[in-house]
């Protein structure tokens, strides 16, 4: 039984034990507010109420929800340049793996980094892109991964996008949003993956693997263990990009650094 006045620890611990998201104190003002959202749609007054449901109750989609509400993190296409650009001038300009290169968007939201990596492979390689990058991207979010799997974005994921790569690579779909073209949504596959279970369902390891804005949701331990998991979901001489705010370095991973944000699996 959840003791009064607990819930947010409660709901804290059962996010840490599901799904390796770390909360801690500096951070309980953003989670309140994420599960506000939760509270409001299940018709529940606290945050304790909130954390019996939770932790005693079975509802599935109020857990989903829950998960959902605290992965919640704003993004948009084009985010962060600097491990695109690596991207673009060093690993596609790279002869390519015969087969095509396999590309892992290992916390894709809805969807955003993803088809930002295809319409630069797009780019580079024209109609034959398809056949030459496969881009596959899973998060823990059911409902991001329906809204990556729709394609239709609004005006604030799309905010970085040249005129010229709209105008190309979008088409309008009403109410001010607009859907990423066939030709580039056919190169995304998104699946739903939590990533601190472990080992990862792969038969297949891929090249390059953008693990990007998501570290700094669990603490050092599991920050360790599914940086250990992406190594080996990752063929030798595979590359990582992460955020440039997410400090790897430290962990003493077996991925050697490259640059700033960029790692590498030794040959």
């Amino acid at each position: 039984m959840v003791a009064p006045g607990t819930g947010y620890e409660d709901i804290r611990d059962w996010l840490s034990e599901h799904c390796g998201m770390s909360f801690p104190e500096k951070k309980k003002e953003l989670l309140e507010h994420r599960m506000a959202k939760v509270q409001e749609r299940f018709g529940l007054a606290t945050l304790d109420e909130l954390a019996v449901e939770l932790t005693v109750g079975g509802d599935v989609d109020l857990k989903l929800a829950v998960i959902h509400a605290a992965s919640t993190n704003h993004t948009y296409f084009f985010r962060e340049t600097q491990g695109l650009d690596f991207y673009r001038d060093k690993i596609l300009t790279a002869q390519l793996p015969a087969g095509g290169l396999r590309v892992w968007s290992a916390a894709a939201s809805s969807g955003d980094e993803a088809y930002s990596l295809a319409i630069m492979a797009t780019q580079k390689f024209g109609p034959t892109a398809f056949s030459r990058v496969s881009i596959l991207g899973t998060d823990i979010s059911m409902p991001a991964i329906s809204q990556a799997e729709q394609a239709i974005y609004g005006t604030s994921h799309l905010e970085h996008v040249p005129e010229e790569l709209l105008e190309r690579y979008f088409t309008p779909a009403g109410m001010g949003q607009y859907r990423i073209v066939p030709e580039v949504r056919r190169m995304c596959t998104f699946r739903r993956l939590n990533l601190k279970a472990a080992p990862y369902p792969f038969t297949k390891g891929f090249h390059v693997v953008f693990c990007r804005n998501i570290l700094y949701y669990f603490d050092r331990k599991h920050q360790y263990q599914i940086l250990e998991q992406l190594y080996e979901a990752t063929e030798p001489g595979g590359w990582l990009l992460t955020s440039v705010t997410e400090v790897v370095r430290d962990l003493r991973t077996r991925w050697q650094p490259v640059s700033n944000a960029v790692y590498r699996r030794p040959l």
